[in-house]
């Protein structure tokens, strides 16, 4: 056959994951000529083939790519004849507009993990053993394309042992970027004992066995660290940190310990021991098994995940226990990425196993859980992020999607792909606000990304709506409704394109008639939305405080119900203040002072919690949902009634029933196939079209499952956070005027 030159183009996520050495064996493997080399698209590779063999070529391409690898697209097409010796893998090419998905840090690889422990192997125990299919990515990047110029690792000059690996394309670490040894690569230090210590690792488990909290170097940022079966040493973190009751994620040595900790299913190991290891929410087996109860108090539900880095594993190894590992972090802003921001938090910390490796871009672990048999990502981030979606349409502009204010993210859309960033976090401290920014510049800087519209929710008082209406000129500023944007969203990770029923239930969104919206039913497509159906309105006493005080909710619902006589009633909340604030709330309720009116499903699980005495005042968000689910039955049957005309849902006569139900356990139980009820009450008059869930109340494992249970086609989302965490990917769909259908 004839001999004629193809240029294949393949994009996706196929820098630092291997890919060129893969391109390199296949080519030995075919015989053919060519090189390979890394763009700003992608991999470009050149061959002198002959049509059956580069067809042959092309599906090895597709079907054999390295494990960390995602293809989006091979493009093949004949150009001018050039003639080639040999195959050979060349430098990187420039030019071009940046499309290429950034690689996520993913965990330490099987080869690696046996070549740590193997007293015979030259990285024999060294902390920061890695190769092209493992370790960081994202974390160390400044620039893409993915070069070891383009990462911190530029400031480690590779020893020859190093470098011979680094340059043999048959190697495992050919052009692993991360790559080091004890000779050439980062080094850890201890941290606060005054003397340096030759053996970092050995004196850190003394320590943390003596009861000391560590604040460890990781990834993304710091965690930090105790003996998880140790009682005293999490009381002291807790009353040094402020958290009271927010539960701990717990890193064990491997699946056994695991096992012995929770109850584990099989797609729930399969996420624990995935390559992006996540924290996994799951059912835990109780303090007999050695974990105290102060670990995640007055609930049983724990977050275990397995250690994804060398260090993390060295520290497990000898310890032989599980750790406490929570994100080191000030309340409200984000993870401490280095020495300097982690002095905020002089005094929660004995001591700090450092390492001179920088983190360049911050990034916090991942959380998930199971149901039934569904993924559902509370917080992408670190494994999982940043990600690239495909868009059924164009986009004619480039936009720049900010999000919104609670576990914000922020997305970049141009072509036909948004990229979207890892969490982020709330935007409730000057810290927080400039990180959110930082992550805005560093996708900007990567991307060579310059907005041509910045689309942001509607409330006016969020941070990223003050960003959006900042020094913009000459950009297009577009709003976008907050539970309009969650529910695009889900349509956009699904890829539908025509009208749905969304069901957006969450704690708060600025509402079109500048309500709190929360408890809401919209009609709606890429096109725009109509809000169907939604809560009554009710009072949040308080205004802002009303978020993190549940009693202030319920007593505004008391007084609906019973006006001024609600303050002689003999229920938990009355009993949560003192005679005058009450009589000072009935007429803040009367007159609507600070009481702005609210349909939150958030907010009514707040209200339920402490109708029922289970919790007046929030210490950590969400948590009367997750004192409400330790409640639920299955064994219970049947919901309250509530009323519903012309698209009111009336949840006073729930309320009601609900308080005179004298088992908590029932009343609880009756509250979720209640909210379950109303979905169906709704539903019923669009039964033709899809059901779409989404927003923060969908988090909740209890709702979730008897959701999927009444409504199997029910679709959520998966691969994005219900919560706000998704917001400005659907905040990119709401450009749908700026699109043009894509060329099938």
């Amino acid at each position: 056959m004839e001999l004629c030159t193809y240029r294949v183009n393949v994009t996706g996520t196929v820098q630092g994951v291997g890919f060129r050495p893969f391109i390199y064996a296949l080519a030995q493997r075919y015989l053919v000529t060519g090189t390979v080399s890394n763009n700003s698209q992608g991999v470009e590779i050149l061959l002198n083939t002959d049509t059956l063999t580069l067809r042959q070529f092309l599906i090895a391409i597709e079907y054999e790519s390295p494990p960390l690898a995602s293809i989006d697209t091979i493009a093949h097409e004949e150009v001018t004849y050039q003639a080639f010796e040999d195959f050979q893998i060349i430098e990187t090419q420039e030019a071009g507009e940046v499309t290429v998905n950034i690689p996520p840090d993913v965990s330490i690889c099987s080869a690696c993990e046996k070549e740590l422990f193997d007293p015979n192997n030259r990285r024999y125990k060294y902390p920061f053993i890695t190769c092209t299919y493992c370790g960081v990515r994202y974390s160390i990047i400044y620039d893409l394309p993915y070069d070891r110029a383009n990462t911190s690792m530029k400031f480690f000059k590779m020893c020859e042992a190093c470098e011979a690996e680094y340059t043999n394309p048959l190697d495992r670490r050919y052009h692993a970027q991360p790559i080091g040894c004890w000779e050439c690569g980062p080094k850890l230090q201890l941290v606060g004992r005054g003397v340096p210590t030759p053996t970092p690792i050995d004196e850190t488990v003394k320590l943390l066995l003596e009861g000391n909290i560590i604040a460890v170097k990781g990834v993304g940022g710091y965690h930090l660290m105790c003996d998880a079966t140790n009682v005293e040493a999490i009381s002291k973190l807790r009353e040094r940190k402020h958290r009271p009751t927010k539960p701990f994620a717990v890193m064990v040595r491997d699946m056994e310990m695991a096992r012995e900790l929770g109850d584990i299913n099989s797609y729930e190991e399969k996420l624990l021991s995935s390559k992006e290891r996540p924290i996994v929410l799951l059912q835990s087996k109780g303090s007999h098994m050695g974990l105290p109860l102060q670990v995640a108090p007055n609930i049983s539900r724990i977050g275990l995940f397995l250690p994804y880095t060398p260090l993390h594993l060295l520290l497990l190894d000898k310890l032989q226990r599980p750790l406490i590992a929570t994100s080191a972090n000030v309340t409200d802003e984000p993870i401490c990425m280095n020495l300097e921001e982690l002095e905020k938090l002089q005094g929660v910390y004995d001591y700090v196993l450092e390492h001179d490796r920088l983190i360049v871009n911050g990034c916090d672990d991942s959380v998930l859980m199971v149901v039934k048999e569904k993924h559902i990502m509370l917080r992408r981030a670190r494994g999982y992020a940043p990600v690239s979606v495909k868009l059924p349409f164009a986009l004619k502009d480039n936009v720049l999607a900010l999000g919104a204010n609670q576990k914000s993210t922020i997305a970049i859309g141009f072509d036909d792909q948004v990229i979207l960033s890892p969490h982020i976090g709330d935007l409730n401290s000057i810290g927080s606000v400039e990180y959110y920014e930082k992550n805005i510049e560093t996708l900007k800087r990567i991307y060579d990304f310059k907005p041509q519209i910045i689309t942001h929710d509607k409330h006016p008082q969020y941070e990223s709506s003050k960003y959006a209406k900042g020094n913009h000129k000459g950009l297009l500023l577009r709003e976008v409704q907050h539970h309009y944007a969650h529910i695009l969203g889900v349509m956009a990770e699904k890829q539908l394109r025509g009208k749905v029923l969304g069901v957006a239930f969450d704690g708060t969104g600025y509402g079109d008639d500048g309500h709190l919206w929360g408890g809401e039913f919209l009609v709606c497509d890429y096109d725009g939305y109509e809000r169907v159906a939604h809560l009554n309105y009710f009072k949040l006493l308080g205004g802002a405080k009303a978020i993190k005080e549940p009693k202030r909710v319920a007593l505004s619902l008391l007084f609906d119900l019973y006006g001024e006589e609600a303050i002689r009633l003999d229920n938990p909340t009355i009993q949560a203040f003192t005679d005058v604030e009450l009589r000072t709330y009935y007429l803040s309720w009367q007159k609507g002072l600070n009481a702005p009116l609210s349909s939150s499903v958030g907010r009514l699980f707040d209200a339920v919690a402490s109708l029922l005495g289970v919790c007046h005042v929030m210490s950590f968000e969400g948590e009367s949902g997750m004192l409400l689910e330790e409640l639920y039955d299955t064994s219970v049957a049947g919901h309250y009634s509530f009323g519903y005309d012309d698209g009111i849902i009336d949840v006073l006569p729930m309320i009601k029933a609900l308080l005179e139900e004298s088992d908590a356990t029932v009343a609880v139980s009756k509250f979720f196939h209640t909210l379950v009820e109303m979905i169906a009450v709704v539903y019923e008059k669009y039964r033709n079209l899809p059901l779409l869930c989404s927003g923060g109340v969908f988090q909740n494992r209890v709702l979730l499952k008897l959701l999927l249970d009444k409504f199997p086609h029910a679709q959520v989302p998966n691969l994005f956070p219900p919560n706000d965490g998704g917001i400005a990917l659907g905040q990119v769909f709401a450009n749908i005027d700026k699109m043009k259908e894509k060329n099938d």
